[in-house]
């Protein structure tokens, strides 16, 4: 789907995928705040909060949360219409919450052109499904913005759900599994930590979903 099917579904319903965010999501990234050492960005300046990267952030729903939580967040979708309701969703919260957010329409498989840079101490590529290479050429790309000690946190459909689980796309050139991943960042300077299937529970049968969790060595680990 491109940005204008994805426009035309957002705008047909008033939130498509909810507000609260996903509960995997939660449990892996709750309280990590307090876990990161904040270091300084290019221009020798300590961030006064955690930054984040939400990609493909839809209506916002984890830009949102974290931002909640005390993160710094860059919300990055290629729907304007996805933008725009998370806007409207964040005018109803406080004023603090909503600039922690900032929101820009881009396409994700080209951030350097949409002047997404980092340092992240976070990056979440939640239920984003590309052909393999677009996948690989896009990690190896978000390994690079990780601050030290950042973590990147990928979830998606995993590539058996279309035989063994329920809903999500049905083309299997573009689901993934665990170990898909684990392979795509294999040169990268990160550790893999966590890479393993998660069952979520739908309407019918469990969805069957993958996730992978990163780290970049922290800066006491590089020295």
């Amino acid at each position: 789907m491109d940005a204008a099917d994805w426009d035309a579904r957002y705008a047909r319903s008033e939130l498509v995928w909810g507000a609260p965010p996903n509960s995997t999501v939660v449990e892996h990234v709750y309280g990590l705040d307090r876990k990161i050492t904040l270091v300084p960005d290019e221009s020798g300046v300590t961030p006064p909060l955690p930054r984040a990267l939400d990609l493909a952030c839809g209506e916002g729903r984890h830009a949102l949360w974290l931002a909640t939580h005390g993160w710094q967040v860059t919300a990055v979708d290629f729907s304007q219409v996805g933008i725009d309701k998370g806007r409207t969703v964040a005018a109803r919260l406080s004023r603090s919450v909503r600039s922690r957010v900032h929101w820009q329409t881009a396409d994700i498989t080209a951030l350097e052109a949409a002047d997404v840079t980092g340092p992240f101490e976070l990056i979440l590529m939640v239920f984003v499904h590309l052909p393999a290479d677009e996948r690989r050429a896009l990690l190896h790309h978000l390994s690079g913005m990780l601050a030290p000690g950042g973590v990147l946190l990928i979830l998606g459909h995993a590539a058996r759900n279309i035989v063994d689980g329920y809903g999500g796309p049905q083309e299997p050139e573009i689901l993934f599994s665990p170990e898909d991943l684990r392979a795509d960042l294999a040169r990268d300077d990160v550790t893999v930590t966590l890479a393993h299937e998660v069952f979520r529970p739908t309407e019918g049968p469990d969805a069957i979903d993958s996730l992978l969790i990163a780290q970049r060595p922290s800066v006491e680990s590089v020295d």
